[in-house]
């Protein structure tokens, strides 16, 4: 895929990635986790991916204002006017329509790719080839294009997109329907089914569109903006923003856009893909050890143990005997000891009982 200046990217990095807890934390989430040891963290990688791409100035990072620090530190090269702060968190949807503003002023006719910041990626040519298809058919088509792939496992923490009819363009389909993160039953009835994909959660679509669907869903405020200042520089866009960006509502941009517009579609991709959200995830996605274990990158001897994912921090040493079936993760003042299974919703809880019992220190 050639670099083609008309072509952006919006990189999600707000989100507190707790069911990944107690290696993720709130003041250090997963996108800023080196969490397999490879010398890059989650959203390194993400940016690394996009910048072969994508021209530097035209990739923008929408995170929160606790982690503008981390954001700068961790992605020097970025400008900083290209990091887009909420100033009260709503959420990824509103901060999609504000980034869409700000490149649909600079160029009107741009194609925008959306993505969370902690995917993985296995096969880089693929996921180049699908990308490139991608902005080939929404620069040309006025819709959104989800990137979907074919489910390997019924897992209950992804999100599910049904497809419809074959589009003009090979391996694109109009999407019947999405489902979000269903019981282990009916992922697994949609897998055998075969006309299901996970949802990667990316994708793509032209400005105009994008605007279109912003349009049908929250007020005008932002909008407002052009028309009260039409020559408005940088700072006069951070001071309105500032005061009318609390106006938006609290929205997920799968649930506002996705879900609730018309013309969406999904192109069937094949790059080797996993959303690193969940224990479970890591567990399903990396390969298995002598007994099924998954150690991310840990010092551990095992012994008469199967089906364990374990996550140390560096320095630590476990020795674990006739353990089945667990998640053994520590972090700082943490460690977490609980049945693997579909872990999402228990480790939520233990954050939620955690955080209400002994405070912000352990969360």
């Amino acid at each position: 895929m050639e670099i083609n200046k008309q072509n952006y990217c919006v990189i999600l990095a707000g989100g507190k990635g707790r069911r990944l807890w107690p290696t993720s934390r709130q003041n250090m989430p997963k996108q800023f986790l080196d969490f397999f040891g490879t010398g890059r963290t989650q959203l390194q990688s993400t940016y690394d991916r996009f910048v072969k791409v994508i021209p530097r100035e035209n990739i923008f990072v929408c995170t929160c204002k606790e982690y503008l620090q981390l954001v700068c530190e961790q992605l020097p090269d970025l400008d900083q006017r290209n990091i887009l702060v909420e100033p009260i968190n709503r959420n990824t949807a509103p901060s999609v329509a504000w980034a869409n503003m700000r490149i649909k002023r600079t160029d009107p006719d741009a194609n925008i790719i959306i993505t969370p910041s902690d995917q993985m990626v296995v096969n880089e040519d693929s996921f180049m080839r699908s990308l490139e298809t991608g902005i080939s058919y929404v620069s040309e088509h006025d819709v959104l294009l989800v990137m979907g792939v074919k489910p390997t496992r019924p897992e209950p923490g992804y999100g599910y997109i049904q497809m419809g009819d074959l589009s003009c363009k090979p391996d694109v389909y109009r999407v019947q329907s999405f489902t979000e993160k269903p019981e282990r039953e009916f992922a697994r009835m949609f897998m055998e089914s075969g006309e299901f994909y996970w949802n990667t959660g990316i994708f793509m679509a032209n400005s105009r569109k994008l605007t279109q669907c912003f349009e049908a869903i929250f007020p005008s405020v932002l909008r407002n903006l052009k028309f009260e200042y039409p020559t408005y520089t940088y700072e006069v866009e951070m001071d309105y923003v500032k005061k009318h960006y609390p106006s938006y509502p609290n929205l997920s941009i799968d649930y506002a856009i996705l879900e609730h517009s018309d013309n969406v579609y999904m192109m069937s991709c094949d790059f080797g893909w996993a959303d690193l959200g969940t224990w479970h995830a890591v567990y399903e996605f990396m390969s298995k050890g002598e007994g099924d274990n998954v150690v991310v990158d840990s010092e551990v001897i095992l012994e008469d143990s199967s089906n364990n994912v374990i996550k140390l921090p560096k320095g630590k040493l476990a020795v674990i005997n006739g353990l089945e079936g667990y998640i053994v993760a520590e972090e700082g003042n943490v460690l977490m000891i609980c049945k693997k299974g579909d872990s999402s919703a228990l480790v939520r809880k233990y954050v939620s009982e955690v955080q209400i019992k002994y405070g912000d220190d352990f969360v």
